[in-house]
Order: structure tokens, then C-alpha cells, then sequence
């Protein structure tokens, strides 16, 4: 036991020092000291499960079998910074943090003789206070400071964070005053004057428009102080534009008190009235976004935007990455911390919805990283009627944030000052660290659902507790009463003026008609316009300069010099270089990055993102290269002039919901940059569903949102099953209106070449999807010429060139990859009476210059509609409503079916055939039923 002698004499305080650092984070420490810990750690928890610590003998069993004798000083200090360690990791369980409900009942507790501490050592004098900042202390006086910093309003989880210097500085700021705030008398009135408009908002709109929904923030209402001090403390850093997203509880309140939407417009929208603009028909109040400029208290300018939302709750929340990254790429893209989004969560949407999982795991990838957010969840402990023990398996509604080991903050929502101060927190950790913060405010719902709805039938109790609960306001007055900050009749003079406000708004409301919709970033969106169906159908020239043409395709067929590449690589840029400038047969992939090239060069930005697009999916694209053994990535789009816009390409995490929903509000916030969503197979797109039924489809139409995102969704039946053949193109058709996007199924690398330059052309943005092929990203006739990029259009609709009119008895229309299938046969039939015509844009559809073809082949007397897909997919539906001579089409496809393709690869093709045996031969109706259930 010798050579442990230098315990004895060495200093305490080092050693605990020293032991609290391995606590932390072991490995930071030196091996041997770590090994010396862990068996001090074996023999420690022998002991407490002996209930037996040898104190009287000054010994302790190592895990090496040794007995270590150690002075009885060092080995309570030890057990000391145990107990600080347990109330770092666990304290945050047994917190007042609860304003409604008693805390769920945790073993084993924080009682000290957990710890191998008993009673007879409460005031005894140790070194380990210096841990927390208080020097030597009682163990009474350090465990006040313990229960002070981590049990009290606010709870505080952090302790898996693997940083030490995150660690450290999560310690340093909690430990200041014991994670109390020290507010002046003027920012304590200045909370509860925001916490009085909170309040007298709520209880004003209660009494006008009685029964109305309006999801109000009652229980909640300290999300405004910390909001607005969120923002004065952020522009006081730098922080010149919020993003916020949040779902409808407490959303006009925001809007009002944080954002500065005039009430005046608030109560037209809750009087129901029409719209000034006739060319879309709105949403209900509490869904609409907001642009506007406050200024900050010390004087500078801040940019607030709150994004529109739908009632899927978390949807917002990727949106709002997007525009956010969207701002910091365009506006800061040396600092990104100048834009800083801000997500508000529901308790039962942040831990139910699967998204906000995907946004999660987003916050530090290259693609759609933005600086760190901060998540706030308004906690009401209910989700609709569903009691929190009945919506998550987790602890907390928060864990999700623990993926990113964020740290969290569990804050009771009736302590003004702690939400305050846990605000404070989030903000300048997201401006220290550049990550993503949570804050849970536990409150509670002080009606149901929504104001007409009856709570007790199902949370009978909760509702009693509630009912006679206090709101933040008057808690939070009653303690500045007793401090002497404020006087009697304070807060009802506060009151009373806020609401004669109040009360002038409503007046001026209702002396008008009708209600104006602001746009959405307005500011973001100078020079473009509001188009209709008829307006997106007219040309636009999106011919290019051959020479200059010539100069991008020289730059994107020639590898850097000195760099070794793969040879496929070498080949792959070698052939690119000899279908331009030798043999003029330009594919799939060289009709597209030549479009990207050009719009760079116009000075126009593309960013593209989905899984795998760099390479694509189907190894067509390598838009980004890798150096053999660096793996150094070579982008050869960037390399085209000095002044061109920038090229951004990136594999995204595998998720379609998320990925879309970020490329979506980036597009939102950049309509100068073409941005693109390509999805893996087409029908991975159904993972995002939401986002195409609640925004890419409908937002122009309900929040007066444009938006240019594309979708390039690989379809074509090739044999490969069910899954990955058609990219559902019935769903998009059917979500088809009026003027809301462009849906197209081209067949050759110029068209390709000439929609997405047209989608950057225009004055006006609309979502474009776009049906891509695979098969025909290698087809020899899948080709185009220099001069069909350089000087052609794009063409809606393609005639066949080839047909002799005079001769034509069968016209069929088709789109995208099946016109191929149907050429090759009709080459093969040498047959001269077929023309086969190929509508390349589904939407909006071209039927004045498909009724011209009709009238040109005037001797022909056969009508034909031919798709690869089944009956019940594909075109064929959207072709019944929306082309009047439909009915003469005789339609060629699969019969009807479940599932889009069959899995035997013998099936799909002799499915296939007959599809193309009835194109040819209307005597062959693969339709007809056969009477053999074996058949396919």
C-alpha cells in the first residue's frame, strides 16, 4: 500500500479535482490516474451495495483485489464530487419544473446516502465546492447550491455531451448566481409587460369572438418574454435576421406581440372576411406567415420572417432550415450566425412526428447546416385529448434532441424569470457552439384543443387543478409586488392600456370590407409576378450563345491538371468532350450539366440535393469527381468564370419528408437559385407526401407563396419491380390546378436542357416536376445536337417528324420513355400509317396545340392514348378531365392494378408487350379478362 502514500500529503482539492474530470470525460485523463479512479469506482460501488464503505478503517477495496488505504478526507471529498456528478446527470429528474402536475417518481433519488454520505457529514467543510464555484464549503451549504443550480425551475441535461469545452461552458454560465437570473427593475417590468400583452391578448380575443378558434397560448404565455428577449439579446450579437416556424398554439399571439402584425388585421382575418386579391383563396389565420422589420431596443434593424404552416405540425420546421440556409447562403455566407431560425414544437408533434427526427440529424451536415437552432417546445402536456403518458415511450418529449447531443432545458413555463433566463441560455450556447438547443417550457393548456372543446371529458382532473390555477402574469406580478418593483394597480394600468389598443384596432377593422394578405418575404421576391394558366404557357426564349456554350462544355470535359482520377473517370470526361466537339450526339447528362453551366454563367445559382445526385443514382451525372487518393472533390461547374453563380450538390441523409421540406424553403427564400430535389427511384417521393399536399401543391394558392423548386423523379418501367419503376405520376396530376406547377415527362437531353433553363427564364416561379428517365440516360437514340441546346425551345408537345400525314391511318399520343419502346417497334413493323406523338408536359396541358395535331392528321381514324403504366395510373385520368376529345382516344395500357409493376421480371415484360401488341393491333385488347386465373 506504499506507493499510494502520496495521497496522504498531496493537496485535496487536486485530487477532486482531478476526479471530477474523469467523471466527465474519462478519457481526457492520464491512463494511470484513470485506471487508479476506475478502481476506486469498482470498490466504491462494491461498498454502497454492501451498504458497508470501511470509513472506520480507512480502507478501500480496489478492483485488482488490492485494499487501498486512503485518508477517510480524501475519500468523502471523493464521494462529494459523486454527489455533484449525480446532480448534474440526474437533477433535471427531480426539479420543480411541473406547474400543473406532480413529477413522476424516480429511483434512486439524489438523497446523499447514495452517495456513502450520511448526516454527521452536512457540516463538514470540503474542497469539492470549488467544482461549482463556491470554494470550500459545508456539504449542506454546497448541497444548497446543488438543488438550487439543477432542481429548481430549471432543469438541465447535458452530461452526454462528449466536448469537454461545450461541457465546461454549460457549467461556467450555470453556475453564476446558481443558474438564477439577476435581472434589473427595468428588464423585470419589461417581462412583465410582454407577459401582460401575452395575457391580455389572449383574454381580449376570449370576450370578442367567443367560440372562435384561435389555439390560444394560455398556460404558455411566458413564450412571449422569452422570445422578445431571444431577439434583443441576438441583435445585440450580430443577428440580423429570425426564421421562425411554429404550428397554431400561440401563433397569433407571436404574430402580434413579437412579430408586429398589426391586431387591425388579425380581427379581419377572425371576421371571416373576403380577400382584396382574387387569384387565390387564403388559409385560416392561424396558418399564415409574416414578414416584417422590428427594430431592437439598442437600435438595429432585425429581418423577422414566420413561415407559413399547414396543421401537420413539424412540417415547418424543415421548411424553416431551408429558408434559413437559403438567407445564409445568399446574404452571409461567411457567417452564418447572422441568420438565426427559431422552431417552435408541440410536446406530442416533437416527440410523435418523424420529422423533426429527420430535421434533427440535419443540423451539422454540410448540405443543411445553419448555425445551430433553437428548438423551443410549448409544452402543454397534452397533445389534442392524448395525456403525455399516452404519446412517447421517452422520458422527455426533448430526447430527440440528445441525437445531436444538444443540451436541453426543462423550464417550469410559470417562472417568468427562469424561462427568461433558459432563453438567454439557448441563445448565446447556439452563438458559442454554432448548435442546436432546446428549451421545453412545461405549462399547460388552459382550454381544450381549441376553445370550444371540453377538456374534462377526458383529463377530468387535470382540468380541476387547472381552473384554479393562475396565469404567469399575475404570479409574476404578485412577486414583483412582494420585491417592491411595482405598486398596487400596476398591472391592471398595463392592462387597461394595452387593451383601449386593442380596442382602436378592432374599430378601424371593422370599417373595412375586406382583408389584405401581405406576401410572405416580399423583400426576397422584388421583380417577380403573379402569372395564370394561360401566362405559363407562353414561349420563352431559352436559347444560349453556341461560343459561349462551347467555352462551358470545354470547362466541364477537362479534369485539373497534376490530379489523379479514377480511369473511368478520365474515360467518362474523355467521352463528354468527343460527344460535343467530335460527334455531336449530346446525352442525358450532357444536356443537364450544360444547363446547370448556363444558368451559372448567367449568373443564376443551382443547388441540388437528394440521395446519391452527385454521382446520380444511376451513375449518370458525376457532377462532383474525387481525386484517387485524396478524395479531394473536383466540381467542374464552379470552374466556369470568375462572375458566375455558385454550383452546390449534395448527398442527402436518407430521407425524402425532411430533404424536401429544406430544399422547399430554400427554394422559397432563393428564387434566383435553381433549386433541385432529385429523388433516388420516383416513387421514394411518397415519403413526402405532406410536403407536396400541403406546400409545393396548394402554398401560391392558400399563403400567396411562390416557389421554383424542381423534382426530378426517375420513372420507367424496366423490369424492376414494384418500387422502382414509376414515380406515381397520377398523384401529381390529380394535385394539378389552375396555375399552380409544371409537371412534365421528357424524352430528350434538349428538352431537358430547355426546361430547367425556362424554370430560371421566367418573371414569375412555379414547383416543376419533373418525370426522368433511366433506361434513356444511355439510350443511343436518347440523344441531341449542340444546336438543338443552343437555339432550339422547348417544346410542350412533339410531333413525329418522320410521319407522312397523307399515309397516317393511327396517331398515338404517349409520353416519356414509352415513346422509345413504341418507336422501336413501329421500326420494326416498317410501319408508315403510325405517327406517335409525344406530350412532354403534363401540365398545364398543352390542348390547343394537341387539338392542331388532331386536325392535321385528317386521315387518320384511330385515336390512341398509350402509357406503360396500369389503367388506374399514369396520364390517362388527368388526360379524361382535362383534354375534351379524350374520349376518342382508344387507350392503350396495363390493366388495372394495385401495385404499379410486377416483381417477375417475366411478367412485367410480357405485360409490357401486350401494351405495345394493342399500340399496333387494336384487335389485341389486353384488357379483356382471361379465363385462366393463372394469367397474368
Amino acid at each position: 500500500m506504499d506507493k499510494y502514500s502520496f495521497l496522504n500529503t498531496a493537496h485535496t482539492t487536486f485530487f477532486a479535482e482531478l476526479y471530477d474530470k474523469y467523471l466527465q470525460h474519462p478519457d481526457s485523463v492520464e491512463p494511470s490516474w484513470r485506471a487508479f479512479f476506475q478502481g476506486f469506482d469498482f470498490g466504491m460501488e462494491s461498498a454502497l451495495d454492501e451498504l458497508d464503505i470501511s470509513a472506520q478503517n480507512g480502507t478501500v477495496a480496489l478492483a485488482n483485489g488490492e485494499a487501498l488505504a486512503m485518508p477517510e478526507s480524501l475519500q468523502k471529498e471523493f464521494q462529494v464530487v459523486r454527489l455533484i456528478n449525480g446532480y448534474r446527470s440526474r437533477g433535471h429528474l427531480f426539479t420543480k419544473t411541473n406547474p400543473v402536475r406532480e413529477r413522476r417518481k424516480y429511483e434512486p433519488t439524489l438523497d446523499i446516502e447514495n452517495f456513502g454520505l450520511s448526516q454527521s457529514d452536512m457540516d463538514i467543510e470540503f474542497n469539492a465546492g470549488e467544482i461549482i464555484g463556491i470554494q470550500r464549503k459545508t456539504l449542506r451549504e454546497i448541497l444548497g447550491h446543488l438543488q438550487r443550480i439543477y432542481c429548481d425551475a430549471i432543469g438541465v441535461e447535458y452530461m452526454y455531451i462528449r466536448k469537454p469545452d461545450r461541457v465546461d461552458w454549460i457549467q461556467d454560465w450555470i453556475n453564476v448566481n446558481d443558474n438564477h437570473p439577476q435581472f434589473n427593475v427595468d428588464q423585470k417590468k419589461h417581462i412583465l409587460k410582454k407577459l401582460n400583452q401575452a395575457v391580455a391578448f389572449e383574454s381580449f380575443l376570449h370576450t370578442k369572438y367567443v367560440g372562435q378558434k384561435r389555439f390560444s397560448l394560455e398556460g404558455n404565455e411566458t413564450l412571449i418574454p422569452a422570445l422578445d428577449a431571444i431577439v434583443e439579446r441576438a441583435a445585440g450579437l450580430g443577428v440580423e435576421q429570425f426564421v421562425m416556424g411554429m404550428a397554431h398554439r400561440g401563433r397569433l399571439n407571436v404574430l402580434t406581440n413579437i412579430f408586429g402584425k398589426s391586431a387591425k388585421d388579425i380581427f379581419s382575418e377572425f371576421d371571416g372576411k373576403d380577400y382584396e386579391q382574387e387569384i387565390f383563396d387564403g388559409d385560416v389565420k392561424y396558418h399564415l406567415g409574416w414578414t416584417s422589420q422590428r427594430k431592437s431596443d439598442n437600435g438595429n434593424r432585425i429581418n423577422m420572417n414566420i413561415a407559413p404552416n399547414p396543421s401537420h405540425l413539424e412540417t415547418v420546421g424543415a421548411v424553416v432550415e431551408g429558408i434559413s440556409r437559403a438567407k445564409q447562403d445568399t446574404h452571409y455566407p461567411e457567417d452564418f450566425s447572422k441568420v438565426l431560425p427559431i422552431v417552435v414544437h408541440g410536446d406530442a408533434a416533437i416527440s410523435g412526428q418523424g420529422i423533426a427526427y429527420e430535421v434533427v440529424q440535419m443540423a451539422q451536415l454540410d448540405g443543411y447546416k445553419t448555425g445551430g437552432t433553437i428548438h423551443m417546445v410549448v409544452n402543454n402536456q397534452i397533445g389534442f385529448t392524448t395525456n403525455y403518458l399516452d404519446g412517447r415511450s421517452s422520458t422527455y418529449c426533448t430526447d430527440v434532441g440528445k441525437v445531436t447531443l444538444s443540451p436541453i432545458l426543462h423550464v417550469n413555463a410559470d417562472d417568468a424569470e427562469a424561462v427568461v433566463h433558459a432563453a438567454l441560455f439557448a441563445l448565446e450556447y447556439r452563438m458559442q457552439f454554432k448548435r442546436d438547443v432546446f428549451l421545453d417550457l412545461l405549462g399547460y393548456r388552459k382550454y381544450g384543443h381549441n376553445e370550444g372543446d371540453e377538456p374534462r371529458f377526458t383529463q377530468p382532473k387535470l382540468y380541476k387543478t387547472i381552473a384554479k390555477h393562475k396565469n404567469p402574469r399575475d404570479i409574476y406580478a404578485e412577486r414583483l409586488l412582494s420585491e417592491g418593483v411595482i405598486q398596487e394597480g400596476h398591472v391592471k394600468a398595463l392592462e387597461k392600456e394595452y387593451k383601449s389598443s386593442l380596442e382602436e384596432e378592432l374599430e378601424d377593422s371593422r370599417k373595412e370590407d375586406k382583408t389584405e394578405i401581405t406576401p410572405f418575404m416580399a423583400d426576397e421576391w422584388k421583380g417577380f409576378e403573379s402569372v395564370r394558366e394561360w401566362e405559363m404557357m407562353d414561349p420563352v426564349d431559352t436559347t444560349f450563345d453556341p461560343k459561349k456554350l462551347a467555352k462551358i462544355a470545354k470547362v466541364i470535359t477537362e479534369l485539373p491538371e497534376g490530379k489523379k482520377f479514377l480511369r473511368k473517370v478520365e474515360r467518362l470526361i474523355g467521352d463528354r468532350k468527343k460527344m460535343f466537339f467530335e460527334t455531336n450526339r449530346l446525352d442525358w447528362a450532357m444536356g443537364e450539366l450544360l444547363a446547370y453551366g448556363t444558368l451559372l454563367e448567367e449568373g443564376f445559382g443551382v443547388r441540388m440535393s437528394g440521395q446519391d445526385v452527385e454521382r446520380g443514382t444511376f451513375s449518370h451525372r458525376h457532377a462532383v469527381m474525387k481525386v484517387e487518393e485524396s478524395e479531394e472533390e473536383v466540381l467542374l461547374l464552379n470552374r466556369i468564370s470568375d462572375k458566375q453563380g455558385r454550383f452546390q450538390i449534395y448527398n442527402s441523409l436518407l430521407s425524402e419528408y425532411g430533404v424536401v421540406g429544406f430544399d422547399y424553403g430554400y427554394a422559397m427564400a432563393s428564387p434566383n437559385t435553381l433549386t433541385i430535389w432529385e429523388a433516388q427511384f420516383g416513387d421514394f417521393s411518397n415519403g413526402a407526401q405532406i410536403m407536396l399536399d400541403q406546400y409545393i401543391s396548394a402554398a401560391e394558392d392558400k399563403w400567396k407563396l411562390q416557389n421554383g423548386l424542381v423534382m426530378l423523379l426517375p420513372h420507367g418501367y424496366e423490369g424492376q419491380g414494384a418500387e422502382h419503376s414509376s414515380a406515381r405520376m397520377e398523384r401529381y396530376l390529380q394535385l394539378c390546378a389552375r396555375d399552380n406547377m409544371y409537371v412534365a415527362d421528357v424524352t430528350t437531353p434538349a428538352q431537358m436542357f430547355h426546361i430547367l433553363r425556362r424554370q430560371m427564364k421566367v418573371k414569375f416561379r412555379k414547383p416543376l416536376i419533373i418525370f426522368t428517365p433511366k433506361s434513356l440516360l444511355r439510350h443511343p437514340k436518347a440523344v441531341s445536337t449542340v444546336e438543338e441546346l443552343a437555339s432550339g425551345n422547348f417544346q410542350e408537345v412533339i410531333d413525329d417528324a418522320a410521319a407522312d400525314v397523307g399515309k397516317v391511318k393511327s396517331v398515338v399520343f404517349c409520353t416519356g420513355k414509352f415513346y422509345y419502346d413504341l418507336l422501336a417497334e413501329k421500326e420494326d413493323q416498317d410501319r408508315k400509317d403510325v405517327a406517335l406523338v409525344r406530350v412532354e408536359q403534363l401540365f398545364p396541358l398543352p390542348v390547343e396545340q394537341m387539338k392542331n395535331i388532331i386536325k392535321k392528321y385528317n386521315k387518320a381514324d384511330d385515336w390512341v392514348w398509350a402509357q406503360e403504366e396500369p389503367r388506374n395510373m399514369g396520364a390517362w385520368s388527368h388526360l379524361m378531365m382535362h383534354f375534351s376529345e379524350a374520349d376518342k382516344l382508344r387507350v392503350a395500357s396495363r390493366r388495372f392494378y394495385a401495385s404499379p409493376a410486377a416483381g417477375s421480371a417475366v411478367r412485367s415484360k410480357m405485360r409490357h408487350q401486350q401494351v405495345i401488341d394493342y399500340v399496333f393491333d387494336k384487335t389485341k385488347d389486353n384488357m379483356t379478362r382471361p379465363k385462366s386465373k393463372t394469367k397474368a
